[in-house]
């Protein structure tokens, strides 16, 4: 599984400053961690519109640090949930795990 960093656009959102990318970094780790065990509980519920909001956040802060991949994962998990259902939350949960891990890691 590849993470797809976009490193070059991160560091062009934090004008090449690469200590301020790291400190985003810990911070995204930490609110995605917070908003991944929000989603999977919501998930486990069945509940879209509980869903849809963790899902949302992850995705706005893993584009914004181009991390591709998450954001991917975390737009269809979303537009899903915005269509009243959570079956692509329930099958993409585990490979969403993963990458926050790897993400977790930079």
């Amino acid at each position: 599984m590849d993470l797809c960093w976009n490193k070059e656009f991160a560091m062009g959102q934090v004008d090449d400053d690469e200590e301020l990318l790291q400190e985003l970094l810990i911070i995204f780790k930490d609110s995605s961690a917070s908003d991944l065990a929000v989603l999977a509980q919501a998930v486990e519920k069945g509940d879209p519109v509980a869903a849809r909001g963790p899902a949302h956040s992850i995705k706005g802060a893993a584009a914004s640090l181009g991390l591709e991949a998450i954001r991917d994962v975390t737009a269809a998990i979303e537009k899903d949930c915005r269509e009243g259902s959570v079956a692509v939350a329930r099958e993409k949960l585990p490979q969403l795990q993963i990458l926050l891990k790897m993400a977790a890691e930079l």
